[in-house]
């Protein structure tokens, strides 16, 4: 094995070493494994959040219901991710917690900033600590602010985090931002959202799409309060 091969061997395999044209390959790797994750949109309307995942049931055996998609940080703040969903557990677990504790210690909800910086903290560190290597997963987090305020973050998986309309993540990214970008409007209602979601993720998955595999929740200014449609009433949206 010749020298160049073990120097790209080296940067290849170390989270904390450079490649000479600075580059981070684990953290590249982390982006490749988002975009073999299943697709999740995120809307922020104009009375509220929406956020449509796919949960990609790939057995008739498996219980749809039991699978993991959607997590509920606060009554005001959903989350969902593509890639390694096991790595968004671990990252939802720790701010529920400190959601929790904001709220014992201060008598209010903690705001959505807060929630995804302390996401994004935890995922720069394993960026830049040897032993450790990149959380797997970009997360969406959406809801709405005390005062009424509609919000909507992507976060990545080397820790960078911004603020969208709209965003999608996950296998049908390519597909399906080109469509957010030319038809998705900031007036769009919670319902409207929702069709419009829907309609989005059935034109990627096709014949593959039913309501069994797809998890949707919205967040409306009015209760400001995390709500999982049915499959009747997303079905009763679509019409």
């Amino acid at each position: 094995m010749n020298k160049q091969m073990v120097d790209k061997m080296g940067y290849d395999r170390s989270i904390t070493m450079f490649s000479p044209d600075g580059r981070l390959l684990q953290v590249e790797y982390a982006k490749k494994t988002v975009k073999q994750g299943s697709t999740a949109i995120g809307l922020a309307c104009k009375d509220g959040v929406v956020i449509v995942a796919d949960k990609r049931v790939t057995s008739k055996l498996l219980v749809a219901e039991a699978i993991e998609k959607m997590f509920k940080v606060d009554d005001h703040i959903v989350a969902t991710a593509a890639g390694i969903i096991s790595d968004a557990r671990v990252l939802v677990d720790r701010v529920q917690l400190k959601s929790q504790q904001h709220a014992v210690t201060y008598d209010s909800k903690i705001d959505i900033l807060s929630i995804v910086k302390d996401i994004c903290d935890l995922k720069q560190v394993c960026t830049q600590s040897a032993g450790l290597r990149p959380f797997g997963v970009s997360m969406l987090v959406g809801g709405v602010e005390e005062d009424g305020m509609i919000k909507l973050f992507l976060t990545e998986p080397y820790g960078l985090y911004f603020q969208y309309q709209a965003a999608v993540i996950g296998e049908g990214d390519s597909s399906i931002e080109p469509e957010l970008q030319k038809k998705f409007k900031p007036t769009m209602s919670v319902d409207e959202g929702v069709k419009f979601g829907l309609g989005l993720l059935k034109g990627f998955l096709k014949s593959e799409f039913s309501f069994e595999r797809v998890d949707t929740v919205v967040i409306r200014v009015g209760d400001k309060r995390y709500t999982k449609l049915t499959n009747d009433k997303m079905k009763a949206l679509m019409k």
